[in-house]
């Protein structure tokens, strides 16, 4: 597909303005300084070494730093994966307590008043969040914090030749099915197998996105309770494959991913920050409803926001904040690769609550999110940015009602948007065309969702005449199998 010079020139100006907005970064968070009697532990956090043991620690940091402390410090405490974050108010010592062991220790710690906040890399078990007697339950707004957004890297030794794997594949080798690096069309080697701990939020992932209830993990697998040891471990390992976040690659090689009758995709900034990438993953914290502790409501709403998404960046995981990025590539209906050569997609991608048309926790912070981007991509340029809602669905019963629900979800973005003032064009709804899962799968609801692209009025012309063709029924599918990104 050829790009004229003209089209190449707009996105390439465009790409360069929005890489130094990000930079610039919308309107810095303000918070107060504590007052002046604060001292002593604020709160503690407890959970997931996934989120505890870098990132809460540098949240917790930056966060005692906007109060107006002194000489803040992280401070490594006795027992491993175990913080204390400290700093001076004037005279006074105020400190921050992390205790990162697993995404169950933390809602264990939650239930028993010994930890404030719960880190997890995982959502909450329905068995977990009936132990709590919350308004709303554990999976209200007020209780679950969407903080970050992670992937998943199956790692394997640098100099491993393969390059991809099927999610069915990567079952089949954790549970001992396949033994031998051969068998994927590597070298005649024996596979050895590392694995996060029974605590880890990561393998409760793992668990959930690629064994699945069909198979179980070998015995034969190393277990380890940081992800960094682990992919240390791999790297160091010609025969070795594993599991960790994203931020824990290091010097491992990160494998692509495909899951069923989906292209395969390396855990790359654009398809994490989507969750178009098989493997991607949410990072939360959890509080029992709007939190009484002084303070704790406070550093929720700073790491969500501006700055602590920045800090999120800088550990390594991939950050909510909208970044406009470039895909070379587009593969899916004939209409919706027109509409990419003039237009560029936001690292952004709206989700909804499980068999309902309402968004999730995630994407009613992204409104408010994207609201703030849109209003200071106005502010830096002066000039007008159109902004065009794709809604995508699940396979239904008939081909015409995923495309009405996709047009559905990308309208009820638009309605939410436009309370906060955002002005978006009529929607566009693709149905079950570009699938990003597997439809029968459990990861099935990631197929419905909504994309954000941006283009300016030189091509309002060209985006309505093929939204035209759109509407008369022209969406026409790749001649290849379902298509992805």
């Amino acid at each position: 597909m050829r790009r004229t010079v003209a089209t190449t020139s707009y996105r390439l100006l465009l790409s360069v303005w929005l890489m130094t907005l990000s930079v610039i970064g919308v309107a810095a968070d303000k918070d107060g300084a504590f007052p002046f009697a604060t001292e002593g532990l604020l709160f503690t956090m407890a959970g997931s070494n996934t989120v505890g043991a870098h990132l809460a620690p540098a949240w917790a940091k930056a966060y005692l730093e906007s109060k107006g402390l002194q000489g803040v410090f992280i401070e490594p405490l006795p027992a491993a994966n175990e913080y204390r974050i400290k700093g001076r108010n004037g005279t006074r010592m105020v400190f921050i307590d992390i205790r990162a062991h697993g995404s169950s220790t933390g809602f264990a710690g939650l239930k028993a008043k010994s930890a404030d906040v719960a880190l997890s890399s995982r959502p909450i078990k329905t068995t977990e969040a009936r132990s709590f007697d919350v308004a709303g339950g554990m999976q209200a707004s007020t209780a679950e914090h969407v903080v970050a957004i992670d992937g998943l890297a199956v790692v394997v030794n640098p100099r491993n030749p393969l390059s991809t794997m099927t999610v069915d594949d990567i079952a089949k080798v954790f549970a001992g099915k396949i033994t031998n690096w051969k068998a994927l069309g590597g070298p005649d080697k024996r596979i050895n197998l590392y694995a996060r701990d029974d605590k880890s939020g990561t393998y409760d992932t793992f668990k959930s996105l690629v064994l699945r209830k069909s198979a179980t993990l070998s015995s034969r697998a190393k277990r380890f309770e940081s992800n960094d040891e682990l992919s240390d471990a791999v790297a160091g390992d010609l025969g070795g494959i594993g599991f960790v976040g994203l931020a824990s690659v290091r010097d491992a090689k990160a494998l692509a991913v495909s899951d069923n009758n989906t292209a395969a995709l390396k855990p790359e900034v654009l398809f994490v920050a989507t969750e178009d990438y098989p493997l991607s993953r949410r990072l939360f914290m959890y509080t029992p409803g709007e939190s009484s502790v002084p303070f704790v409501n406070d550093f929720i709403r700073f790491a969500q926001g501006q700055a602590g998404q920045n800090i999120v960046e800088t550990i390594g995981f991939v950050s909510q904040n909208p970044k406009g990025l470039v895909v070379e590539v587009q593969e899916g209906p004939e209409r919706y690769q027109e509409l990419a050569k003039v237009m560029q997609r936001l690292s952004v991608n709206f989700r909804f609550q499980p068999s309902k048309a309402d968004l999730d926790n995630k994407a009613l912070q992204d409104v408010e999110r994207l609201a703030r981007y849109v209003q200071a991509l106005h502010t830096q340029s002066g000039e007008n940015l159109n902004i065009q809602l794709v809604g995508f669905s699940n396979v239904e019963s008939t081909e015409k009602r995923a495309q009405v629900l996709s047009r559905l979800r990308a309208t009820a973005v638009k309605s939410a948007l436009y309370r906060f003032n955002v002005q978006t064009e009529s929607v566009i709804g693709f149905g079950d065309s570009m699938r990003v899962a597997n439809a029968s799968g459990t990861s099935s609801a990631k197929n419905e969702r909504v994309e954000v692209w941006i283009f300016t009025d030189e091509y309002l012309s060209a985006v309505n005449a093929i939204k035209d063709k759109i509407k008369l029924g022209e969406i026409i599918r790749p001649a290849s199998a379902v298509s992805q990104l």
